[in-house]
């Protein structure tokens, strides 16, 4: 069974992410990572990984770090792995299918060069969804 989302309509990642993104290493604690979050006011970090050349390895959300308070991980070993991600011109109908399958809450957005540019959510798709016009509210039905 496909699953498919009109309800998004024409909109794209590009027009609903957030740009820009906060990262941090693996080895990062999480007390560190609880305090860019409130400080950025953001509900997740890229945890870059540290090989020969950095690269998105993975994703600490706010539940992900509520989760794993009181125990003595780190950001690599909190963080969920690998890192889903999309470009700005793929349709939010595409990108709620793959947060979806991926079972993840945010999608890491890159650029054609592969640099990272923003980051979407399932609050962000929630935004757009709430944005629609809905022709039953607008008395067209």
């Amino acid at each position: 069974m496909t699953v498919t989302y009109p309800e998004l309509g024409t909109g794209t990642v590009g027009e609903a992410m957030n740009p820009g993104v906060l990262t941090c290493l693996p080895v990062t604690p999480l007390r560190t990572v609880a305090r860019m979050m409130a400080r950025h006011r953001v509900h997740a970090i890229i945890v870059f990984g540290t090989d020969d050349r950095l690269h998105p390895w993975g994703v600490i959300s706010d539940l992900d770090l509520v989760a794993a308070i009181g125990t003595h991980a780190n950001a690599g070993t909190v963080a969920s792995s690998p890192v889903v991600t999309v470009t700005p011109e793929l349709t939010l109908e595409h990108a709620a299918k793959l947060l979806a399958e991926n079972e993840t809450s945010h999608l890491l957005v890159i650029s054609d060069a592969g640099l990272p540019i923003g980051v979407l959510s399932t609050l962000d798709i929630a935004r757009a969804f709430a944005a629609e016009a809905d022709p039953e509210e607008n008395g067209e039905a």
